[in-house]
């Protein structure tokens, strides 16, 4: 997955991808989902993304922890 930010655009360009766009629709306003030709989700792209989202230019990443298996308790 990619990530970039064009400040002087002020777009925030989400890529999970590298497949070819086939289809773009913007889902909501400001806000781009680009598909593939089998309708999976390539890229979101946000305009005006600094009015979108809290600090554009800076990523935090978390990975959350797996899951335990249920355990049965009869």
């Amino acid at each position: 997955m990619k990530i970039i930010y064009d400040q002087e655009t002020d777009t925030l360009t989400l890529i999970f991808s590298e497949a070819t766009i086939e289809e773009s629709d913007e889902d909501k306003p400001g806000v781009i989902l680009d598909y593939d030709s089998t309708g999976n989700l390539v890229s979101m792209e946000i305009l005006e993304a600094s009015k979108r989202v809290m600090k554009p230019s800076a990523i935090e990443y978390h990975v959350a922890p797996e899951a335990k298996p249920a355990t049965f308790q009869g």
